[in-house]
């Protein structure tokens, strides 16, 4: 099993190139980055881990620009959006942004994506939070087009283009992986019908793997080979438990938190304490 490391990358963290160097340095086989453009300021939408919601949401770096910086400083390092918020952005402007990402990393790129929970956030970039999902399943097949074809075209009813070029084109074929998060029964759906892995979080162990068996019983309604579809997991402590109880899985990457504040030293000392879990 595969081990990576996740952190809010903000303003006045560890600078994510030297994270990305120590992260490669210690055997960890990928870096993950969340995303939130801003966090409006009325607070409506409650938070789903809890009253107060952390400083580092708002304080967050661009994901794209953070793992380039990243990929820059790195040679093996596979580099993960985790997760993107692709429902407030643009499609071609982020097919394009992830496909650069990709030819500088020489194809280390995962595109972790997601459905968010701020209903704020995603209003002000124009998006109704009651349809963002069937936005993102109309941008996930968008982004495979202007991936994979040379005269891109889709037709959905929110996304709309007649045909584009659009280069460059992944390093990685046919384009980068596709790694949805969330643990709902939707979820694992659109994983079957549209992704190349889950991402889901293990703030409850056992519904993770609940979502494992129902993942397995979709893939096969499906006609779908498990194979095809990666497993990677946002641990919580206690992390040696975590990595026992999904070690005989199909997980294949369990991923780790380093906290945004923390200092560097303090960063580097918990990263090699990770290593213990290293096969």
């Amino acid at each position: 099993m595969q081990v990576g490391i996740f952190q809010f990358a903000t303003d006045y963290s560890m600078p994510i190139d030297a994270l990305a160097i120590a992260v490669e340095e210690r055997g960890f086989d990928s870096l993950w980055v969340p995303e939130h453009t801003h966090i409006p300021a009325s607070r409506r939408s409650p938070w789903p881990g809890g009253a107060e919601l952390p400083k580092e949401y708002y304080h967050s770096l661009d994901p794209f620009v953070a793992l380039t910086a990243a990929a820059a400083a790195t040679t093996t390092l596979k580099l993960g959006t985790g997760i993107c918020l692709l429902m407030e952005r643009d499609t071609i402007t982020t097919a394009k942004t992830a496909a650069t990402l990709d030819m500088i990393s020489k194809g280390r790129f995962l595109m972790g994506l997601g459905g968010g929970w701020n209903r704020e956030e995603m209003e002000n970039h124009g998006t109704d939070f009651e349809t963002r999902f069937k936005k993102l399943e109309e941008q996930i097949q968008a982004l495979r087009i202007i991936w994979t074809e040379e005269d891109a075209e889709f037709h959905g009813k929110y996304v709309d283009f007649d045909p584009i070029w659009s280069w460059p084109k992944p390093v990685q074929k046919p384009h980068p992986p596709i790694i949805l998060g969330g643990e709902t029964l939707h979820t694992l759906r659109r994983v079957v019908k549209y992704a190349d892995g889950w991402l889901p979080r293990a703030r409850d162990p056992e519904l993770v793997l609940k979502g494992l068996s129902n993942l397995r019983q979709l893939a096969a309604e499906a006609g779908r080979d498990m194979s095809t579809i990666s497993v990677s997991i946002f641990g919580v402590p206690p992390r040696d438990e975590l990595i026992g109880r999904f070690k005989d899985t199909e997980a294949e990457r369990i991923i780790l938190g380093v906290p945004s504040a923390e200092a560097p030293d303090a960063v580097l000392k918990r990263l090699d304490d990770y290593t213990t879990y290293l096969d």
